[in-house]
């Protein structure tokens, strides 16, 4: 503080070198509020929509990836024989399975549909097709099922994507 008669700094209450009384300062300004400010709306959408198209298109990537390796997996199975010249039964216990190359092109279309999918919805999202939205919850319901990493994909896209204001928000990012 400073002495407003000599002007010389003051630590206490009075001034050392005049003896004057020594009072606080105004404040100068608005007052501080008394009440928190309401903390300001910040739309959702916008915010998380490039990162969950770029989530969906690493799921695909994803899918496809596990997909493929489960396939060849069940296709291995069928192969009774490996190696040169006839080699062993590596697997004795399938002798006659034969519905296991069935079910290799089974898990391989199924996984080409799922990862094609998601590779479309994750292309939706990030260039703002106005059929992204609704194609994205329809998945992310349908990938619910596939625990750990659909199951948490899909949450996130159903809290980011199914709530009424973000359909307004939706709308006008996208782009036809």
């Amino acid at each position: 503080m400073v002495c407003q008669r000599c002007g010389n700094a003051v630590e206490g209450a009075f001034c050392s070198r005049c003896g004057a009384a020594v009072q606080a300062a105004p404040m100068q300004g608005p007052p501080p509020p008394m009440y928190a400010m309401p903390p300001m709306y910040l739309p959702r959408v916008p915010q998380h929509l490039h990162t969950l198209g770029i989530l969906w298109c690493v799921y695909g990537a994803y899918r496809a990836i596990a997909g493929i390796f489960g396939a060849l997996f069940l296709a291995g199975l069928t192969a009774h024989r490996w190696g040169p010249f006839g080699g062993h039964n590596v697997f004795p216990f399938f002798n006659n399975a034969p519905w296991m190359a069935g079910l290799a092109g089974f898990v391989a279309v199924i996984t080409l549909v799922f990862s094609a999918l998601a590779f479309a919805v994750g292309f939706a999202l990030i260039t703002r097709k106005p059929w992204g939205r609704t194609l994205a919850i329809i998945i992310a319901i349908l990938q619910l099922i596939k625990i750990p990493f659909g199951t948490a994909l899909g949450i996130y896209t159903l809290w980011v994507l199914a709530p009424a204001q973000s359909a307004v928000e939706y709308d006008a990012l996208a782009v036809p």
